[in-house]
């Protein structure tokens, strides 16, 4: 495997322009998410840096753009309120490892190959999680935006505390949060390319606020440390070790999520494939830098990408010089960040927020399917108001409960017992005179498609259904998989048959379903000539084994 992400200069201006382009973009995003989190607005753009960088140079899409994202932000904030009010002295610090661990679970997922499975969750699953991160997201700006300090108790607190913040409401900080959210509304689409709603929102309300409030008490960014930054040491507390493990996992899962989601939308947009392990090594080792670096946790972004992708860029370089020119704004330019009003940011995240609600499944979801909407809204109510693990883990148990209860319903349908022709299976001529002439003496089992363990009531009720007959053919020719439970079931199928004196032939066992049989001691119950390959030929046995006897009569009650 290719350590390093395609990088070639054939297309330098167009990268070099994506990369441009998408470090304006990404800048107000940087420091709005940083303010939120809590983390500080450094701690964005350390993260747009890092992740940036490092993603880009190591991952597996050549035009992905990663950098902190509002669902990995709003997981961000959860860890760091909860480890800060838990141990207020090394909290932070804590929240910072949170991110290493993400980094090296996501790069272990890649190793491991584990990058084609992370995203086969139910739908309705990921639009109800990452509707209620919008929630979330939206909620915990209300506050800044209306010029007051967040209260205690994250989104609950916040609702708890609405008549309160809307009692004290600043009313400038809430005009420059108002023209932030009509300018990145109303920007005309054509302006877009050249000039980005939000960073036209962050100077044009900046200068507002100073122009038109210029002895206004409004909460401002405050001064940005410039320079590189301090490194993270990992910091550990006994007590907290298990919740920091799950919260990684947590967040490491969500950016591979994230990424990958996002990794597809750029396949479609430069007809191109990802390769999804090697970019979850890269946003892994992006995460780790980030959380070394004191940033926040980033992914895959679908506007930086698709922003990349519409100026020109076509290979890795991009997103390397979009992080260079973030840099030089660190080191440099930070100072010039100060004046920047809160309830800004606030606006531009809570516009972030509203982005990441899945309208269009949100309108329609009753219509698409009613189990489909109770397990979405219930995800978003869980993630929303109770907790993002407990939500997802919650979700896809029930999404799959239902699943499995649908496909075996399906294959169950196809677990039948045959005693003429007028069933619903295709029997050659031959089979259909044999079956006729046996006179129901000899019955056909007929399994076919994966019996998977909720097909073993259908086997089961079937067996039972039996009716007086000397012979039974089992026939697993068209069953290419066989789960334990299911395998279970035959043998106890077959046992009973031989214990009641039929004679038992088993067509059609080959490869893995052979191999669990085998393993389960199935062959030892019959005769070695009692196993066909061949449907025809073990009708045609059966018929004339039970034709040398008188009906009732089996070979083993009269031998």
């Amino acid at each position: 495997m290719q350590i390093i992400n395609h990088i070639h200069f054939r297309n330098l201006q167009g990268d070099l322009f994506g990369g441009l382009t998408t470090a304006i973009v990404s800048l107000p995003l940087a420091l709005a998410f940083g303010v939120a989190s809590g983390a500080g607005p450094v701690a964005g753009l350390y993260g747009a840096v890092c992740v940036g960088f490092f993603a880009a140079l190591f991952g597996g899409t050549p035009t992905l753009i990663s950098e902190p994202t509002g669902p990995m932000t709003v997981i961000t904030t959860s860890v760091i309120a909860s480890l800060v009010a838990t141990d207020p002295d090394n909290g932070l610090a804590m929240a910072f490892t949170v991110v290493m661990l993400a980094g090296i679970f996501q790069i272990l997922f890649g190793i491991f190959k584990l990058g084609k499975y992370v995203t086969l969750m139910p739908y309705s699953v990921i639009s109800g999680f990452m509707s209620g991160i919008g929630v979330i997201l939206v909620i915990l700006q209300i506050a800044p935006f209306l010029g007051q300090r967040a209260p205690k108790g994250g989104v609950l607190g916040t609702v708890t505390s609405l008549p309160t913040l809307l009692a004290n409401i600043n009313p400038a900080a809430a005009i420059l949060g108002g023209l932030t959210l009509a300018i990145i509304f109303l920007w005309p689409r054509k302006l877009k390319r050249y000039a980005p709603p939000q960073l036209v929102a962050l100077i044009v309300g900046t200068l507002a606020s100073l122009m038109l409030f210029p002895d206004a008490d409004i909460p401002r960014i405050g001064e940005i440390p410039m320079g590189l930054p301090t490194l993270r040491m990992p910091t550990f507390t006994p007590g907290l070790i298990t919740t920091m493990i799950v919260d990684a996992a947590m967040l490491g899962m969500l950016g591979c999520i994230d990424t990958l989601l996002t990794a597809v939308i750029a396949d479609s947009l430069t007809r191109t494939e990802h390769d999804s392990n090697k970019e979850l090594i890269g946003q892994g080792i992006g995460n780790l830098v980030s959380g070394l670096c004191g940033g926040l946790p980033g992914a895959g972004a679908t506007m930086g990408t698709v922003v990349n992708i519409q100026t020109g860029a076509r290979t890795a370089l991009s997103g390397l010089t979009r992080a260079a020119i973030l840099l030089i704004v660190v080191l440099w330019a930070a100072q010039y960040t100060r004046a920047i009003p809160m309830a800004v940011l606030a606006g531009i995240a809570l516009k972030v927020g509203l982005d990441i609600l899945d309208w269009s499944f949100l309108k329609r979801s009753h219509k698409v399917s009613t189990r489909g909407s109770i397990i979405m809204y219930g995800v978003l109510l869980l993630t929303v108001f109770v907790d993002l693990i407990v939500a997802v883990g919650v979700g896809v148990f029930i999404a799959n409960i239902l699943t499995i209860e649908r496909l075996s319903e399906l294959h169950s349908q196809e677990v039948k017992v045959i005693s003429d022709t007028d069933d619903d299976v295709v029997l050659n001529d031959e089979e259909k005179r044999l079956l006729d002439e046996a006179n129901g003496r000899v019955q056909l089992f007929y399994l076919s498609g994966p019996m998977i363990f909720g097909v073993s009531k259908a086997i089961a009720r079937q067996h039972n259904a039996l009716g007086d007959c000397d012979a039974l053919v089992m026939d697993l020719s068209d069953v290419p998989h066989m789960g334990v439970t299911a395998s279970l079931e035959i043998e106890n199928a077959i046992r009973d048959a031989v214990d009641k004196g039929r004679q038992v032939y088993l067509v059609g066992a080959a490869g893995k379903v052979k191999r669990r049989l085998e393993k389960l001691g199935v062959f030892n119950l019959l005769p070695h000539d009692h196993l066909f390959t061949d449907r025809t030929d073990a009708l045609r046995m059966a018929v004339s084994t039970v034709s040398s006897y008188p009906k009732g009569l089996s070979h083993r009650s009269i031998s």
